[in-house]
């Protein structure tokens, strides 16, 4: 028994708002892929915001229509897709998605959009390259405290060295 109309406009409006969601949809080839290897990727997807889903390429490109940042999807939308819509830390999902791929050894990435820009393999695997957001962060924090460190022991070092060159001079009188 196929899917109503009804049906099919509520995954439609579904896919609507995933995509007025996200920031990056990845389109990955799912076919081989048993039920529990599917539930094991949303799984691993969870912690970085991300979706998987598995739709008609006609049901996602009705979802696209209109919809110009994501207009460039419609090339990657041929043969059996999974779409991973991903909100959030963008690189956590494509590392996400990476590991997945490396366990299975079924699954292959055919492309992904990140503003509006369609992205290679080798845009996608430099994204899940990159430090996650904590670890930026923790970087930068690191960055600027020690050059507030070296600001302070360099004002303090001021008059230290004042001092110094007072003594030696008191000391040289002295003597």
């Amino acid at each position: 028994m196929g899917r109503t109309l009804e049906n099919k406009q509520q995954i439609v409006e579904e896919l609507k708002a995933l995509l007025d969601d996200a920031e990056m949809a990845l389109v990955l080839d799912y076919q081989g892929l048993s039920i529990k290897e599917m539930s094991d990727l949303r799984v691993k997807l969870q912690d970085s915001n991300g979706v998987c889903k598995v739709t008609k390429n006609t049901l996602m490109r009705r979802a696209i229509d209109g919809k110009d940042a994501w207009s460039n999807l419609d090339s990657l939308l041929t043969g059996t897709n999974a779409i991973v819509f991903v909100n959030g830390d963008v690189g956590g999902a494509v590392k996400a998605v990476q590991t997945f791929q490396k366990e299975t050894k079924k699954s292959k990435t055919k492309g992904g959009l990140f503003e509006g820009k369609l992205l290679s393999d080798d845009e996608i695997k430099a994204i899940g390259n990159l430090p996650t957001k904590e670890v930026l962060m923790a970087q930068i924090a690191g960055s600027i405290n020690a050059l507030a460190t070296k600001v302070a022991v360099g004002i303090n070092e001021v008059p230290s060295g004042l001092a110094r060159a007072l003594n030696q001079h008191a000391t040289k009188g002295e003597s």
